[in-house]
């Protein structure tokens, strides 16, 4: 059978030994609690046997189990076609055409960076289900999995206007920490330690005497200020983490361009990664502006690329992340570089929207602000009702001004511009090649305001950037020059808007 041919490649064989390390870490952190759970009711001696004999078997079942996989996996890299055989009872025979393969990303946690191995994932960015667009090979050595980055994203590419330089396109400032206790990370986290704290008392039996111990402390105090201090805490524990978060993703940046057209991103303290994305696969970028970041003057720079990985693994990670948070103006350069400009699309002066868009905003942030205070209200806390509306229609009114004065959009050379959002804002410039549709929506409270959402389809990103609340007439002109032809037979003659109440192009 041809899986035993010399052109057949194995894992490395020290993928046992790894299993077998990382199934002592878990069986050691699941021990511990049920030995001191079983030390309560037998004598501690015959707890530690059951745990010990429990560990063994667990390490044992999880090395073997690995070293059969190991056996039965093999990958070949051809001339075509990417492909990877493994299983014992079910037998899964992976192809992957090389022509549609967009990515290769090389991920190191600390024990494979230890003993010199990565894991590989070949990625298609297609939406098939159960990974099926996709190849891990886990683990090969650091230097079989340059090779197979190279070998499979190596296609030349002709070169982009502007004379823009290979090689690095940016590197860490530390100066950039500086917003990751700003995020919104930062609370997340800090609500995650104060649960983390309660479950690992709870696992010792010693719950009650957390709260008792909290109590006494705060035995003499108001219980407003009693809840200050514990959010100052938690938040504080949180800012901690996010520091701690930012310098484990982020240490060793370096953002690269690649001969062949190719950018890499190399970031990671611990766990090392390196992302790659072809140029001839980018359609534009997202300057990401959180609220908190975009106060400091700072954004992030997303990549709006086909053929990213899409499966549920990858939406939980940064993939598309070009730059971490940075001062705008070295955003800015970071988007001209890897757009191949002389100055970036998003910094480009916007159209801005009509008033009745501010008024639009405003009546939603009302409306919902005022729902928490009808609900108090409806079980006669009148009381925390008035106080509830108080704190939270002003600081709805300030994030619907907010929400307007982000609106815009702009068409700036090869590119279309977007932007919107308060608590996220994003701008994107997308290419005008890179749209391949027209979705216009207009309520009919919108079209009592003149108003109309026009959205941006595309292969690319997230597939859809939406201008919202624009002018109806001048939005539809600017869609129209945006990409010739593209709209223009969906739309009425002498009218302005595209047939019945909702329309599309492409």
């Amino acid at each position: 059978m041809s899986d035993h041919g010399d052109d057949w490649l194995r894992l490395d064989r020290r993928t046992v030994l790894v299993t077998a390390a990382v199934m002592t870490g878990v069986a050691g952190g699941a021990g511990l609690p049920v030995f001191f759970g079983l030390a309560g009711g037998m004598p501690w001696w015959q707890a530690l046997a059951w745990v010990m004999a429990g560990a063994v078997v667990l390490i044992v079942g999880g090395a073997g189990a690995d070293y059969v996989r190991w056996r039965r996996t093999r990958y070949r890299i051809g001339p075509e076609r990417a492909e990877l055989h493994t299983g014992l009872l079910l037998v899964k025979r992976r192809t992957l055409a090389r022509e549609r393969i967009r990515s290769v990303d090389l991920t190191a946690n600390p024990l494979l960076r230890i003993l010199g191995l990565v894991e590989v994932r070949i990625g298609t960015g297609e939406h098939a289900g159960g990974g099926e667009s996709t190849l891990e090979l886990d683990p090969v050595t650091r230097a079989e999995g340059e090779r197979l980055r190279r070998e499979l994203l190596d296609r030349a590419v002709a070169a982009g206007p502007g004379g823009h330089r290979e090689g690095e396109l940016a590197a860490l400032d530390l100066r950039w920490i500086r917003y990751a206790p700003v995020s919104f990370v930062a609370p997340l986290l800090g609500g995650a330690a104060a649960g983390a704290v309660m479950q690992v008392s709870e696992w010792f039996g010693a719950q009650g005497e957390v709260i008792d111990w909290t109590a006494d402390r705060f035995r003499d105090t108001p219980l407003v200020w009693t809840i200050v201090v514990l959010a100052a805490l938690a938040l504080l524990s949180g800012v901690i983490g996010a520091l701690g978060l930012w310098i484990e993703m982020w240490w060793n940046y370096r953002l690269e361009r690649e001969p062949g057209g190719t950018l890499r991103v190399r970031r990671g303290l611990f766990t090392a990664r390196s992302l790659s994305i072809e140029e001839r696969r980018l359609r534009g970028v997202e300057l990401v502006e959180p609220l908190g970041v975009r106060l400091c003057g700072a954004a992030r720079v997303d990549a709006v690329a086909t053929g990213l990985v899409k499966d549920d693994d990858e939406q939980r990670a940064d993939h598309k992340t070009l730059l971490t948070a940075a001062p705008r103006a070295a955003a800015d350069a970071v988007v001209a570089l890897v757009l191949r400009e002389t100055g970036a699309p998003t910094s480009t002066p916007l159209v801005p929207h009509p008033r009745a868009a501010r008024s639009r905003r405003l009546r939603w942030a009302v409306a919902v602000a005022l729902v928490p205070s009808l609900v108090l209200a409806a079980f006669g806390l009148l009381t925390m009702a008035v106080v509830c509306a108080v704190i939270l229609i002003p600081l709805a009114a300030l994030l619907a001004l907010d929400a307007y004065r982000a609106l815009g959009h702009a068409a700036a050379g090869d590119y279309v511009v977007a932007r919107s959002g308060t608590i996220r804002r994003g701008t994107v410039a997308l290419q005008r090649g890179g749209v391949i549709g027209w979705t216009l929506k207009q309520s009919w409270f919108q079209r009592r305001a003149g108003l109309l959402t026009v959205t941006a389809t595309t292969a690319a990103g997230d597939g859809a950037y939406a201008v919202y609340d624009a002018d109806e007439r001048e939005v539809l002109d600017f869609a129209s020059h945006a990409v010739p032809g593209l709209l223009e037979p969906f739309l009425l003659r002498g009218a302005s808007l595209a047939r019945g109440p909702e329309g599309g192009g492409g």
